[in-house]
């Protein structure tokens, strides 16, 4: 059975799939994992999610092989993530057979979204909110795990222009940055907007204290390259550990490239670009992959990374689609079938 989907022209995360697996959380226990057709979720307007904050999700993806089979992308480093968020906001974790075989079970209904003719993947997104209703600052004693699914084209379609924030700030050290809650994304949601406003597609985040070193944007890692060098901030409670990054930088190191997790100033940035040398500046991230940046923003000084056909990101983003799509052996075992 196919989709009658038209992949041709669509926009990301508006198109459910046909299916929706939910689990609730009662007396300490997960109970009646289940897979319905896709169906609004209700709930008391007195839910602690909707007051106090206690939202986690995660976002990964299955992919359809050459061969035509069907694949997820690494779903234990996700599940590992995912429950390292749920700690970080007292939330209860989520078994790996719930969270593992759940995703699998609910891919295989729902991979008729995969066309084989199309580059597109099925982004999977796995949410806990708490639900119990009650109007008090608390730790909930009630949740709902859900699993929702949606067709997945390019997030960015074209080379992305970034401005470095250095007024705003997305987390601190210390807070919940790492974590995939909600809270991280409202936060930035009017330093995202205003930098829209000034031309910009995102901003690169720097770091709470002293705005010097750059953290990451607003829906991925950022990553750079120098004369065969990898570079991109070195992780911290105020960076999310990237599934995508730890993937690329694994490639990097593999095809011979130094590979550099550390600070990264602001200022050494700038004296790179002043210096006339060949500069790479992209993303990573699992909606992302891989998104050239053609234009940066430091402190009011436009630059503009090197983008061309044969930039060093193209190299490694084509040697992860490889792996993903089945056409060179997935020796790291990133590829979990179905």
């Amino acid at each position: 059975m196919k989709s009658n989907f038209n992949y041709d022209d669509f926009v990301f995360g508006v198109q459910p799939t046909d299916h929706i697996l939910l689990c609730n959380y009662n007396d300490g226990t997960w109970q009646s994992p289940r897979i319905v057709p896709h169906t609004d979720i209700k709930m008391s307007p007195m839910s602690l999610c909707l007051h106090y904050g206690q939202t986690v999700f995660e976002g990964m993806k299955a992919f359809r092989q050459d061969n035509g089979q069907v694949i997820i992308f690494r779903p234990d480093k996700h599940f590992r993530r995912f429950n390292a968020s749920l700690e970080r906001m007292c939330m209860p974790a989520v078994e790996q057979d719930l969270f593992i075989e759940g995703i699998k079970e609910l891919v295989r209904l729902e991979e008729h979204w995969l066309p084989e003719e199309q580059e597109i993947s099925l982004y999977i997104r796995p949410f806990v909110i708490a639900t119990e209703p009650r109007l008090g600052v608390k730790v909930s004693d009630e949740y709902l795990f859900c699993i929702v699914c949606t067709p997945m084209g390019l997030y960015y379609s074209e080379p992305v222009r970034l401005k470095v924030e250095t007024e705003f700030v997305r987390a601190a050290e210390g807070g919940v940055g790492y974590a995939k809650c909600g809270g991280n994304y409202g936060a930035a949601f009017y330093p995202a907007q205003q930098a829209k406003i000034q031309g910009y597609d995102q901003v690169i985040w720097t770091d709470a204290k002293t705005h010097e070193y750059i953290e990451e944007a607003g829906t991925m890692n950022i990553a750079i390259v120098i004369d065969d060098r990898l570079i991109t901030p070195k992780l911290s409670t105020s960076i999310l550990d990237g599934v995508t990054r730890s993937s690329i930088i694994q490639i990097a190191k593999d095809m011979g490239m130094i590979v550099e997790e550390r600070k990264v100033q602001l200022q050494e940035l700038i004296d790179e670009f002043q210096s006339g040398k060949k500069i790479e500046i992209f993303g990573v991230g699992t909606a992302a992959v891989i998104s050239p940046v053609k234009c940066i923003n430091i402190l009011g000084t436009e630059y503009h990374p090197y983008i061309a056909n044969d930039a060093t990101m193209f190299k490694l983003k084509k040697q992860l689609d490889n792996i993903r799509k089945g056409r060179i052996s997935d020796k790291y075992n990133w590829n979990w079938f179905i």
